[in-house]
């Protein structure tokens, strides 16, 4: 696209909420139910966005023209800014090829991509596109051998960053998605193609595709048809993280180790016991329990019971540059993402991910010059 033509695309589509409106026009219904639902009633979901929104700034005013510099530097790596693409389950039925198109735009613009245990695309496949950006996302394997060959795969993929996710103990209700004919694997119906009918775009690129299939999995279960993957991952995966099992894996893995989801102070000090490289405050982006806490609430309290014995990043309801700030003020150093990107992706295919980078980049460093911040530091100490 010529650079007329996306200055243009970014005017009309000048923030986060427009690629969501967007992609909700393009995608099929359960997709859409899929990446945009919470759990329960959806209190938590909304919860994270109208907590995140109290926060406010007092800006300093008559300085010097400021460029602000959003690099940053975490677990030995520099980022050209403090944020991230989170990993995302299944994300081939909201767009297909869109870890392909991640990993690209984390390249691009040099921050972290994490792919999932349950994308549909293998470690093999996006390791090589997202070098040394790339991060890996763990569901723990019930099975010993399982995980080691996971790890390992992951390792020689390039992934040097490992991401456990803890706030999965069990699958949660999801009811929106169950409404909406949400099924694993994904197949075809006829409502499925009613919908499909009803967005070409989609359904174009999901016939050159295929419906998408857990292949990350696809070795370990017995059998090659999608709805005996699909029961292998249901019955093999998750529902046993604990402490110890952490230790195995930190032994295991020999790059950098970060653990996703925690909430309570309690597990933060156990996980910096455990020796991880990091940990992600999060409530899983409200998909799992209606009735924690945003976790924008949580962070503070992680952040005093940790006091810089690991890093710390934050995930959940952040939808813009503005938001990005509201977490790194309250003491995060690093902010991940997921429905952002994606609904870019949805929106815009191939130049997708792009886009949602470009508007949360601009959206950053117009609020740290509203506010007078010349640095990320400064940020932290609003």
């Amino acid at each position: 696209m010529d650079e007329a033509k996306w200055k243009k695309r970014l005017e009309q589509y000048p923030a986060i909420a427009d690629l969501e409106a967007r992609a909700r026009r393009r995608i099929p219904h359960v997709a859409w139910e899929y990446l945009a639902m919470g759990t329960g009633d959806d209190r938590a979901l909304a919860r994270n966005r109208e907590k995140l929104a109290d926060i406010t700034f007092l800006p300093r005013l008559l300085r010097e023209p400021l460029e602000p510099d959003m690099r940053t530097t975490l677990l030995g790596q520099t980022f050209n800014a403090p944020f991230g693409v989170a990993p995302v389950g299944l994300t081939g039925l909201m767009w297909p090829r869109a870890e392909q198109i991640l990993a690209q735009t984390a390249v691009k613009y040099h921050i972290p991509y994490c792919l999932s245990t349950v994308a549909t695309q293998t470690p093999e496949t996006i390791g090589p596109l997202a070098g040394d950006v790339g991060w890996f996302q763990l569901y723990p394997p019930r099975e010993t051998a399982v995980r080691t060959d996971l790890l390992r795969r992951a390792w020689d993929s390039g992934f040097k960053t490992m991401l456990v996710t803890a706030d999965v103990p069990g699958p949660s209700r999801r009811e929106r998605a169950s409404r909406a004919g949400m099924r694993m694997p994904p197949r075809i119906t006829p409502s499925l193609i009613w919908q499909g009918m009803q967005r070409p775009a989609w359904s174009m690129a999901t016939l050159r595709e295929g419906l998408p299939s857990l292949k990350t999995m696809e070795k370990y279960a017995q059998s090659g048809e999608t709805a005996e993957l699909a029961s292998f991952v249901r019955q093999k995966i998750g529902g046993t993280l604990s402490w110890d099992y952490l230790r195995e894996v930190r032994d295991q893995w020999p790059g950098r180790l970060l653990l996703k989801g925690l909430l309570h102070p309690a597990d933060a000090e156990e996980a910096v016991a455990v020796g991880v490289d990091g940990i992600v405050v999060s409530n899983h982006g409200a998909r799992q329990f209606d009735g924690a806490p945003a976790a924008i609430e949580a962070l503070p309290a992680i952040v005093a019971q940790v006091r810089g014995r690991t890093h710390i990043l934050f995930d959940s309801g952040v939808r813009s540059g503005l938001d990005i700030m509201r977490a790194l003020a309250l003491g995060a150093e690093f902010v991940l993402m997921g429905r952002p990107f994606m609904f870019g992706v949805a929106a815009f295919g191939d130049d997708g991910g792009d886009h949602a980078a470009e508007i949360l980049l601009a959206d950053l460093k117009t609020n740290m010059i509203q506010c007078g911040f010349a640095t990320l530091a400064d940020i932290r100490l609003a």
